[in-house]
């Protein structure tokens, strides 16, 4: 399946927290969106591995993916190394996306920042014809190297290179977020414990950041992006113009 924009997370749930509003324009816009997740979450406190398959399924439909996929990489404790990166290689070129947005590069929790690395190594490195890598039926794969990788914003603020409107889409973004409901807003009445992002203040945080992101560019809600390239736009009709 050939993908306009592969979104990448290194646990279910970045990639609502992170790009959701982004890839629902771009799905609007007529374009063809998957995910790959490269972990189960299997290390998160509250909820179980099949219920972070239910809740990364609802968040799929909510978006309107063409295709989502785990790598079933270990929470945790995978690496940026050989073995991982050829996994990751295969995916790519699986799907030959034309923009790959990935994890931010350095983070609170340490996965997002060796992910983030891990995915922009291979973008690159699956653009080199004498890597080889094999689909599921044992053929061997074309290199493909996206023409854009960005990184979302996570935990740590960082200045982004790039700001989305995503004003028209935030309510369904956020039903994407909420398709967690064992990771956010959860119960009081619960059994399991309350954690860092399971509670009210960390969905508000989450609301707040992209209001104030928003009014950066003069809209009401924004996503930010890194970029480690420069960004080209064919026409200034791209930009996003406020009155001063």
């Amino acid at each position: 399946m050939k993908l306009d924009i592969l979104a990448i997370g290194v646990h279910p749930d970045d990639v609502e927290l992170g790009c959701s509003g982004t890839l629902l324009n771009e799905r609007k816009a007529g374009k063809t969106i998957g995910v790959i997740d490269l972990t189960q979450g299997e290390l998160g406190t509250r909820g179980t591995v099949d219920t972070r398959y239910a809740e990364a399924a609802k968040a799929a439909e909510i978006l309107g993916l063409a295709v989502r996929k785990n790598l079933r990489m270990r929470d945790g404790f995978f690496r940026n190394d050989e073995e991982h990166q050829l996994k990751l290689i295969a995916a790519i070129r699986e799907f030959r996306p034309e923009i790959v947005i990935g994890n931010i590069l350095d983070d609170r929790h340490p996965d997002h920042g060796r992910a983030g690395h891990m995915i922009a190594d291979a973008c690159f490195l699956a653009g080199l014809a004498r890597i080889e890598t094999h689909d599921d039926a044992g053929n061997t794969q074309e290199r493909w190297r996206p023409k854009m990788v960005l990184h979302y914003m996570q935990d740590w603020y960082h200045e982004p290179d790039l700001l989305v409107d995503i004003s028209d889409v935030f309510e369904q973004r956020m039903e994407s977020v909420k398709a967690y409901s064992t990771q956010f807003n959860a119960s009081p009445n619960s059994a399991e414990p309350q954690t860092y992002i399971s509670t009210p203040d960390f969905l508000d945080s989450v609301i707040a950041r992209a209001r104030m992101l928003g009014k950066r560019i003069g809209v009401k809600y924004a996503e930010g992006f890194i970029t480690e390239k420069k960004i080209g736009i064919r026409s200034l009709d791209a930009l996003v113009l406020t009155e001063t």
